[in-house]
């Protein structure tokens, strides 16, 4: 079996035959099993370091839902790529990964003064952002800078083109498939984890602060 589990991995697991090979796509710690994984941490890194690079001074973060391995990850990303540079880390916004969330924290962001980059954990997110930040008169890239997260495919169409991390979710099925085979050669379950890396597209919802 792969098994994508959306919250618990462990619990996922749990209920699957010992005797059948099984693989986690995105699982979690405390499994014991072979998981396939999307280096969330170094994307979020990447995101973060991309708009500091470009003079922003801090980053606001719009976090995914708590439990979920993702909005764990990519916050720890956020958290490690600020530490690095000695920047400041603002109060962690919520969100649960839909456009509704990210527009409510868009609207409080809007409000703040000083706000010149925001990292939103999802693409969903950073939608609702981008429509906040437009019905207060604040301009992306501007104005403020977002990045999102995923690489949806609607992203390369938002107004503007919207700057995000690519998950590879082709080579993720590819590597799970490999993990799947290895073990129905072998018999046994493997105790392995293969990161997927994540990558930066830059887009047009990014720029120097002040531009």
């Amino acid at each position: 079996m792969i098994v994508a589990p959306l919250m618990s991995a462990a619990e996922a697991v749990a209920v699957v035959p010992a005797h059948l090979p099984v693989v986690l796509v995105q699982g979690g710690p405390g499994t014991g099993a072979p998981e396939v994984i999307v280096d969330h941490e170094s994307g979020a890194r990447q995101a973060v370091e991309h708009l500091l690079s470009l003079g922003h001074r801090t980053v606001w973060h719009i976090g995914g839902p708590e439990g979920w391995v993702e909005s764990r990850t990519r916050l720890a990303g956020w958290q490690s790529a600020l530490a690095a540079a000695g920047a400041r880390a603002p109060a962690v916004l919520p969100g649960d990964w839909s456009a509704r969330s990210g527009y409510l924290a868009g609207r409080r962001l809007a409000r703040m003064r000083g706000v010149t980059a925001v990292f939103a954990a999802n693409d969903q997110m950073s939608l609702g952002l981008l429509r906040a930040l437009h019905e207060a008169g604040r301009r992306v890239p501007e104005d403020v800078s977002v990045v999102g997260f995923d690489d949806i495919p609607e992203a390369a169409y938002l107004t503007p083109p919207l700057t995000t991390i690519r998950q590879d979710f082709g080579e993720v099925g590819r590597r799970s498939l490999d993990l799947m085979l290895a073990q129905l050669a072998t018999g046994n379950r493997m105790d392995s984890k293969l990161l997927v890396p994540a990558q930066i597209v830059v887009r047009q919802s990014t720029a120097p602060p002040g531009s």
